[in-house]
């Protein structure tokens, strides 16, 4: 067992299945109870910790573990001083940005934020929601939310939530009249932990695959077979990060190519490829894609 460890901050709740999922493609396997808060994972020398994305930035700047996975929100709601490594392009439902957003009864009269003054506001986000009014110069009562939020847009005046496809907001017969903050999820780290070289190694080799098993959801790779004098006009057809890969076959008189393409381009890709005299055309799947 390494002397050295690295405390990873994994975040329970909703993010939970996929940050798991995403680990196991970037090579690592954590394992444990649904409700354990100290998983197992598949290297000695880290040691995961399940915590509560809102709370996470805290424990990171405290130096209470190395390193963790929250999003940017919770970062400015909790003012945390942590350094931002990288930034992680998933969510528990899309790989777009969330957004927290002010939101009314579609029965309301109110049509901008400037129409709230006054009011009383309903959020988890306190100190993010309570700076934007103070910019906007709109006085208004912030109240914390315990969980579901939507249902009190009729207690209260209106309420700020977090939505990634807006649909939970639609189905509350909840109105958008702003979007307060865009967050997106972080790979963050304990500063002084930054310091020590085999934390930082490790930090720099976990963010890494992360980002390598992200960017290999939106790709395949592709083999293919051609003729020689069919080469030029086939590479004029197949997009590539940088050149795709030319191996002669034991047949002279072909080559093999691989490349890595989009996979929303594969399904019109591969019947050009076809039809311009390709063959033994095969697409498979990855695990991760480093530039």
């Amino acid at each position: 067992m390494s002397k050295e460890i690295l405390k990873l901050g994994v975040p329970a709740g909703s993010l939970s299945k996929a940050t798991i999922e995403l680990f196991r493609k970037a090579g690592f396997d954590i394992s444990g109870s649904e409700r354990s808060y100290l998983p197992t994972i598949d290297d000695e020398q880290i040691q995961p910790i399940m915590l509560r994305a809102q709370e996470m930035s805290r424990y990171v700047a405290d130096g209470v573990i190395d390193a963790g996975i929250t999003g940017y929100d919770w970062i400015t709601e909790n003012d945390s001083d942590v350094l931002n490594i990288c930034e992680l392009g998933y969510s528990k439902a899309t790989s777009k940005p969330a957004r927290w957003v002010l939101a009314v009864p579609n029965e309301s009269k109110v049509t901008k934020p400037e129409d709230l003054k006054g009011g009383i506001i309903a959020t988890e986000l306190v100190n993010v929601v309570g700076k934007y009014f103070a910019e906007k110069k709109i006085n208004v009562k912030i109240e914390f939310s315990w969980g579901a939020t939507e249902v009190k847009a009729r207690l209260v005046d209106a309420i700020v939530e977090l939505t990634e496809t807006g649909s939970s907001i639609r189905a509350n017969n909840l109105r958008i009249i702003d979007t307060v903050i865009t967050s997106t999820t972080r790979f963050i780290a304990n500063k002084q932990s930054w310091q020590n070289e085999f934390k930082r190694q490790k930090i720099e080799n976990i963010c890494i695959l992360l980002n390598a098993a992200i960017d290999a959801r939106s790709k395949v790779g592709l083999k293919l077979n051609i003729k020689k004098d069919s080469l030029d006009s086939i590479l004029k057809i197949l997009p590539a990060e940088k050149s795709p890969t030319v191996s002669t076959l034991a047949d002279c008189d072909y080559v093999a190519i691989e490349v890595i393409i989009e996979d929303k381009i594969e399904r019109s890709l591969v019947p050009a490829l076809k039809r311009a005299g390709a063959s033994g055309i095969i697409t498979y799947p990855l695990n991760k894609v480093i530039h």
